[in-house]
């Protein structure tokens, strides 16, 4: 008899967390499955507050029902939408301008920003710290060991909450920052592609330190845990496709990629565990699609709808692939005829398809009203 406790076998279906097993239903993109209830993020809560609505994230959950969370993804250490350095670099304020301010990030960026106001507003990014090989080594190479003083001193209560929840059979998720967003946080989105040409090495430095990073400190938590999932946070779309080309892709992010997936699989815990592969990316993602199924991609997030991504037809295309997102958050903010139109049309669709999560395809905008935001959901509820 194998040993199915979460962690070295799976769970038995009864003995799992009720949200686990919706997340696990939809990874299986089983038909006919209920709809998780979450949303991707808010940006409206301000403005929210401002008209006297609820407007922190737990009132939201309950005024929406929005359900706990049955995956697991609190493990850290390797960063999101910048490098997982440690330590950051101390955040600053370089120069005074007025209205705005000029700022070094914790990302080691100069960036433009409102003053008193960093969060919620896409900031104007001034200067990135890697512009070779010596700016790199100085300003972020020694950020990204994976043995830093402070990046384990909370080791233990995180690998005790991540034990705890598999063997409550929670789908375990490792997010990590992509190799595109990784090396654009460190060079610039207009830097970078003539990186690509003019030192093919230098990216090569800093991918190699990339993977180091991510493959080390993975393997400390599979030591205790089986993962469930590898979730790393791209961007490299825009509205009109990719950012790089597919050969840029394959020479200088898909090879880490490889080895690194490689690697988790082979040191799994419970080997027979199917190990999902999410990319996240703004704009329109059909172009990379099958570039990213070449590595085994099964889920992929937010599909937005102004870049031209149609869940519905996409889902028909890739009958294969998990999707979450597709909300178009300009329906949501022109009233409930329209929201109407778009659930009516996308819901019965996907949910008859099944492995599809409805959330706006970002963080719901100031521009949408509290009530038609709860309205999209309420209908949201009856799938």
């Amino acid at each position: 008899m194998g040993v199915h406790d979460g962690i070295y076998g799976m769970l038995p279906r009864e003995q799992m967390d009720p949200y686990a097993i919706k997340w696990r239903d939809l990874y299986a993109i089983k038909p006919d499955a209920p709809f998780i209830q979450r949303e991707f993020g808010f940006y409206s809560l301000e403005r929210w507050a401002t008209d006297g609505k609820p407007h922190t994230v737990d009132d939201l959950a309950v005024a929406a029902k929005l359900e706990p969370s049955g995956k697991f993804n609190r493990l850290a250490q390797l960063g999101w939408c910048e490098a997982g350095f440690d330590p950051i670099f101390p955040e600053k304020v370089l120069e005074d301008k007025g209205k705005y301010e000029l700022v070094q990030d914790f990302a080691g960026r100069n960036v433009l920003c409102f003053k008193g106001r960093r969060n919620g507003f896409m900031p104007e990014y001034v200067d990135h710290p890697v512009k070779n090989l010596a700016s790199w080594e100085k300003n972020c190479a020694w950020r990204m060991n994976p043995d830093s003083e402070g990046r384990w001193k909370h080791f233990d209560r995180e690998i005790a909450e991540a034990v705890a929840a598999a063997k409550r059979g929670m789908f375990m998720s490792q997010g990590l920052v992509g190799g595109y967003m990784y090396l654009r946080s460190l060079i610039g989105p207009e830097a970078l592609p003539y990186m690509f040409y003019d030192d093919p090495d230098l990216i090569h430095r800093c991918m190699e330190a990339w993977f180091t990073l991510a493959d080390q400190a993975i393997a400390r938590y599979q030591a205790h845990i089986t993962l469930d999932e590898l979730f790393i946070a791209e961007d490299i779309c825009y509205n009109h496709g990719s950012l790089i080309s597919p050969d840029m892709m394959r020479e200088f992010l898909f090879p880490y990629y490889r080895e690194l997936l490689k690697n988790i699989k082979k040191r799994q815990l419970d080997p027979t565990r199917h190990l999902y592969f999410q990319v996240d990316t703004d704009g329109d993602c059909r172009p990379v699609i099958p570039l990213y199924m070449e590595l085994g991609m099964d889920v992929m997030s937010p599909f937005e709808v102004a870049s031209g991504c149609d869940v519905v037809e996409i889902g028909r295309q890739y009958p294969h692939l998990v999707m979450t997102g597709g909300v178009d958050k300009r329906v949501l903010a022109a009233g409930k005829a329209e929201i109407d139109a778009m659930v009516d049309r996308i819901f019965p669709a996907m949910k008859a398809r099944g492995g599809y999560t409805p959330t706006c395809d970002h963080g719901v905008p100031e521009e949408v009203s509290y009530e038609d935001w709860l309205y999209f959901r309420k209908r949201c509820q009856k799938f």
